[in-house]
Protein backbone atom coordinates (compact mmCIF):
# COMPACT_ATOMS: atom_id res chain seq x y z
CA UNK A 1 0.00 0.00 0.00
CA UNK A 2 1.53 3.35 -1.26
CA UNK A 3 1.33 6.15 1.79
CA UNK A 4 -0.82 7.74 -0.67
CA UNK A 5 -3.43 5.09 -0.47
CA UNK A 6 -3.18 5.37 3.72
CA UNK A 7 -4.03 8.51 3.54
CA UNK A 8 -6.93 7.62 1.15
CA UNK A 9 -8.35 4.85 3.44
CA UNK A 10 -9.60 4.30 6.53
CA UNK A 11 -8.97 5.08 9.55
CA UNK A 12 -8.06 8.54 7.90
CA UNK A 13 -11.00 9.09 6.04
CA UNK A 14 -13.48 7.66 8.82
CA UNK A 15 -12.01 10.38 11.27
CA UNK A 16 -12.56 13.25 8.61
CA UNK A 17 -15.66 12.18 7.73
CA UNK A 18 -17.10 11.52 11.11
CA UNK A 19 -15.28 14.52 12.65
CA UNK A 20 -13.39 13.01 15.16
CA UNK A 21 -10.46 10.94 16.06
CA UNK A 22 -8.98 9.21 17.54
CA UNK A 23 -6.12 8.72 15.00
CA UNK A 24 -2.31 8.81 15.57
CA UNK A 25 0.78 8.54 13.72
CA UNK A 26 2.07 5.14 14.79
CA UNK A 27 5.98 5.48 14.92
CA UNK A 28 8.22 1.77 13.94
CA UNK A 29 9.01 2.30 17.72
CA UNK A 30 5.45 2.33 19.05
CA UNK A 31 5.01 5.64 20.27
CA UNK A 32 1.90 7.32 18.93
CA UNK A 33 1.37 10.95 17.71
CA UNK A 34 -1.65 12.06 18.11
CA UNK A 35 -3.69 13.58 15.10
CA UNK A 36 -6.08 16.76 15.99
CA UNK A 37 -8.97 15.93 14.38
CA UNK A 38 -11.83 17.62 16.28
CA UNK A 39 -9.76 21.10 15.66
CA UNK A 40 -8.52 20.29 11.88
CA UNK A 41 -12.58 20.14 11.36
CA UNK A 42 -13.92 22.73 13.80
CA UNK A 43 -13.53 25.96 12.52
CA UNK A 44 -10.58 28.68 12.16
CA UNK A 45 -8.88 29.37 15.87
CA UNK A 46 -7.17 32.21 17.15
CA UNK A 47 -3.95 30.17 16.70
CA UNK A 48 -5.07 29.97 12.93
CA UNK A 49 -6.03 32.94 12.77
CA UNK A 50 -2.96 34.61 13.81
CA UNK A 51 -1.15 32.97 10.93
CA UNK A 52 -4.16 33.58 8.63
CA UNK A 53 -3.88 37.51 9.20
CA UNK A 54 0.11 37.81 7.90
CA UNK A 55 -1.38 36.01 4.79
CA UNK A 56 -0.90 38.54 1.21
CA UNK A 57 -2.25 37.58 -1.87
CA UNK A 58 -3.11 34.36 -3.11
CA UNK A 59 -2.95 31.68 -0.48
CA UNK A 60 -1.96 28.20 -1.20
CA UNK A 61 -2.76 25.77 1.82
CA UNK A 62 -0.31 22.74 1.43
CA UNK A 63 -2.19 19.44 3.26
CA UNK A 64 -4.99 21.46 3.44
CA UNK A 65 -7.14 18.47 5.36
CA UNK A 66 -10.83 19.36 6.03
CA UNK A 67 -10.37 23.00 4.74
CA UNK A 68 -11.00 25.50 7.80
CA UNK A 69 -8.09 27.49 6.83
CA UNK A 70 -9.11 27.61 2.82
CA UNK A 71 -13.17 28.41 4.50
CA UNK A 72 -11.81 31.06 6.20
CA UNK A 73 -9.45 32.61 4.03
CA UNK A 74 -12.28 32.39 1.19
CA UNK A 75 -14.32 34.33 4.04
CA UNK A 76 -12.20 36.99 4.35
CA UNK A 77 -11.79 37.59 0.91
CA UNK A 78 -8.36 36.08 -0.16
CA UNK A 79 -8.69 33.61 -3.03
CA UNK A 80 -7.21 30.53 -1.76
CA UNK A 81 -6.31 26.75 -2.94
CA UNK A 82 -5.87 24.16 -0.49
CA UNK A 83 -4.10 20.82 -1.88
CA UNK A 84 -4.23 17.34 0.16
CA UNK A 85 -3.74 13.84 -2.01
CA UNK A 86 -6.69 12.65 0.41
CA UNK A 87 -10.34 12.18 -1.78
CA UNK A 88 -11.99 12.51 1.86
CA UNK A 89 -9.79 16.06 2.78
CA UNK A 90 -10.75 17.61 -0.64
CA UNK A 91 -14.25 16.65 -0.65
CA UNK A 92 -14.70 17.96 2.85
CA UNK A 93 -12.88 21.09 2.03
CA UNK A 94 -15.26 21.70 -0.98
CA UNK A 95 -18.09 21.49 1.11
CA UNK A 96 -17.35 23.85 3.19
CA UNK A 97 -17.23 26.30 0.12
CA UNK A 98 -13.66 26.44 -0.37
CA UNK A 99 -11.59 25.32 -3.72
CA UNK A 100 -9.15 22.52 -3.59
CA UNK A 101 -7.06 20.02 -5.74
CA UNK A 102 -6.39 16.13 -5.25
CA UNK A 103 -2.45 16.98 -5.22
CA UNK A 104 0.78 16.10 -3.69
CA UNK A 105 3.08 19.78 -3.49
CA UNK A 106 5.48 17.97 -5.30
CA UNK A 107 2.79 17.45 -8.41
CA UNK A 108 2.38 19.90 -10.99
CA UNK A 109 0.49 22.61 -9.41
CA UNK A 110 -1.92 25.96 -10.51
CA UNK A 111 0.45 29.21 -10.76
CA UNK A 112 3.87 27.70 -9.61
CA UNK A 113 6.03 31.26 -9.10
CA UNK A 114 3.66 33.10 -8.44
CA UNK A 115 1.65 32.47 -4.89
CA UNK A 116 1.48 35.31 -3.07
CA UNK A 117 1.28 32.72 0.43
CA UNK A 118 1.91 29.39 1.44
CA UNK A 119 0.77 27.77 4.21
CA UNK A 120 2.33 24.56 5.92
CA UNK A 121 0.43 24.35 8.91
CA UNK A 122 -0.94 21.20 11.64
CA UNK A 123 2.60 19.73 11.46
CA UNK A 124 2.91 19.74 7.79
CA UNK A 125 6.66 21.03 7.75
CA UNK A 126 6.71 16.82 7.85
CA UNK A 127 5.57 16.05 4.47
CA UNK A 128 7.81 13.70 2.66
CA UNK A 129 10.06 13.54 5.23
CA UNK A 130 12.51 15.60 3.92
CA UNK A 131 12.02 19.21 5.42
CA UNK A 132 15.26 20.63 2.75
CA UNK A 133 13.51 19.18 -0.23
CA UNK A 134 9.72 20.48 0.74
CA UNK A 135 11.00 24.31 1.79
CA UNK A 136 12.95 24.39 -1.64
CA UNK A 137 9.78 23.11 -3.04
CA UNK A 138 7.62 25.50 -1.54
CA UNK A 139 9.70 28.89 -2.57
CA UNK A 140 9.67 27.64 -6.05
CA UNK A 141 5.88 27.66 -5.57
CA UNK A 142 5.85 31.65 -4.45
CA UNK A 143 6.21 35.08 -6.03
CA UNK A 144 9.58 36.59 -5.24
CA UNK A 145 8.57 38.48 -1.98
CA UNK A 146 6.37 35.67 -1.30
CA UNK A 147 5.34 34.18 2.39
CA UNK A 148 5.55 30.73 4.09
CA UNK A 149 3.94 30.25 7.22
CA UNK A 150 4.73 27.35 9.02
CA UNK A 151 4.01 25.72 11.90
CA UNK A 152 6.82 24.38 14.35
CA UNK A 153 6.94 22.13 16.94
CA UNK A 154 7.04 24.08 19.78
CA UNK A 155 9.90 21.85 21.22
CA UNK A 156 13.40 21.94 19.79
CA UNK A 157 13.04 18.41 17.65
CA UNK A 158 14.78 17.82 14.27
CA UNK A 159 14.04 14.58 14.10
CA UNK A 160 13.12 12.04 10.94
CA UNK A 161 10.82 9.05 11.59
CA UNK A 162 8.79 6.19 9.77
CA UNK A 163 5.29 6.14 10.34
CA UNK A 164 1.94 4.47 9.68
CA UNK A 165 -2.03 5.87 10.14
CA UNK A 166 -3.17 4.30 13.11
CA UNK A 167 -6.41 4.73 15.44
CA UNK A 168 -5.31 2.89 18.30
CA UNK A 169 -7.98 0.48 17.93
CA UNK A 170 -5.54 -1.66 15.39
CA UNK A 171 -7.36 -0.83 11.85
CA UNK A 172 -5.35 -0.12 9.24
CA UNK A 173 -2.16 -2.14 11.08
CA UNK A 174 -1.45 -3.50 7.53
CA UNK A 175 -0.56 -0.29 6.14
CA UNK A 176 3.18 0.48 5.03
CA UNK A 177 5.44 3.20 6.79
CA UNK A 178 6.29 6.25 5.20
CA UNK A 179 8.44 9.11 6.69
CA UNK A 180 7.51 11.89 8.14
CA UNK A 181 9.71 14.57 10.05
CA UNK A 182 9.09 17.18 13.05
CA UNK A 183 10.82 20.07 13.51
CA UNK A 184 11.35 23.22 16.14
CA UNK A 185 12.04 26.65 15.05
CA UNK A 186 15.46 26.61 15.53
CA UNK A 187 15.50 23.14 12.64
CA UNK A 188 13.39 24.76 10.36
CA UNK A 189 15.74 27.85 9.97
CA UNK A 190 18.59 25.87 9.74
CA UNK A 191 16.79 24.13 7.19
CA UNK A 192 15.56 27.11 5.33
CA UNK A 193 18.87 28.55 5.02
CA UNK A 194 20.37 26.86 1.55
CA UNK A 195 16.99 27.73 0.33
CA UNK A 196 15.53 31.22 -1.41
CA UNK A 197 13.48 31.79 1.94
CA UNK A 198 14.68 34.03 4.50
CA UNK A 199 13.19 34.31 8.01
CA UNK A 200 10.46 37.15 8.45
CA UNK A 201 8.73 36.19 12.00
CA UNK A 202 8.36 33.97 14.84
CA UNK A 203 5.49 33.65 17.22
CA UNK A 204 3.23 31.41 19.85
CA UNK A 205 -0.42 31.84 20.31
CA UNK A 206 -2.30 28.99 22.17
CA UNK A 207 1.18 26.91 22.95
CA UNK A 208 1.33 26.76 19.17
CA UNK A 209 4.36 28.07 17.44
CA UNK A 210 4.67 29.63 13.71
CA UNK A 211 7.40 30.64 11.33
CA UNK A 212 7.43 33.13 8.44
CA UNK A 213 9.63 33.14 5.79
CA UNK A 214 9.71 35.43 2.85
CA UNK A 215 11.17 34.17 -0.53
CA UNK A 216 14.17 36.28 -1.87
CA UNK A 217 13.11 38.62 -4.82
CA UNK A 218 16.13 37.54 -6.62
CA UNK A 219 15.42 35.08 -9.87
CA UNK A 220 18.54 33.24 -9.99
CA UNK A 221 17.89 32.03 -6.01
CA UNK A 222 14.31 30.85 -6.72
CA UNK A 223 15.26 29.15 -9.76
CA UNK A 224 17.72 27.43 -7.85
CA UNK A 225 15.32 26.40 -5.06
CA UNK A 226 12.81 25.03 -7.58
CA UNK A 227 15.55 23.41 -9.46
CA UNK A 228 16.56 21.51 -5.86
CA UNK A 229 13.57 20.30 -5.46
CA UNK A 230 13.49 17.97 -8.36
CA UNK A 231 15.58 15.43 -7.14
CA UNK A 232 13.08 15.05 -4.21
CA UNK A 233 9.98 14.56 -6.13
CA UNK A 234 9.80 11.01 -7.19
CA UNK A 235 10.90 9.76 -3.22
CA UNK A 236 8.53 12.38 -1.92
CA UNK A 237 5.44 11.61 -4.10
CA UNK A 238 5.53 8.29 -2.50
CA UNK A 239 4.98 10.03 1.27
CA UNK A 240 2.67 10.97 2.84
CA UNK A 241 1.44 14.82 1.31
CA UNK A 242 0.45 14.54 5.21
CA UNK A 243 -0.14 13.42 7.80
CA UNK A 244 -0.89 17.14 7.75
CA UNK A 245 -1.65 17.98 11.43
CA UNK A 246 0.44 15.91 13.55
CA UNK A 247 0.49 18.13 16.73
CA UNK A 248 3.73 19.49 16.30
CA UNK A 249 5.03 18.09 19.59
CA UNK A 250 4.57 15.25 21.78
CA UNK A 251 4.08 12.03 21.35
CA UNK A 252 2.25 9.83 23.46
CA UNK A 253 4.19 6.97 24.61
CA UNK A 254 2.16 3.56 23.21
CA UNK A 255 0.63 1.77 26.35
Amino acid sequence: MSTAVAWCADPYADALRNGHGPLFLRRTDGWLLPLEVERWCAAADAADLSALRRCTGTVLDIGCGPGRLVAALTAIGHRALGIDISEAAVAHTRRLGGTALRRSVFDSLPDEGSWGTALLIDGNIGIGGDPGALLARTAGLLAPGGLLIAETAPVDVDERVQVRVDDGRGRGAAGETFPWARLGTPALLRHARPTALRPADQWTVGGRSFVALRRRRDVRSARSSSQSAEPAKSAAVTRSQRVRNTPAGRPVADS
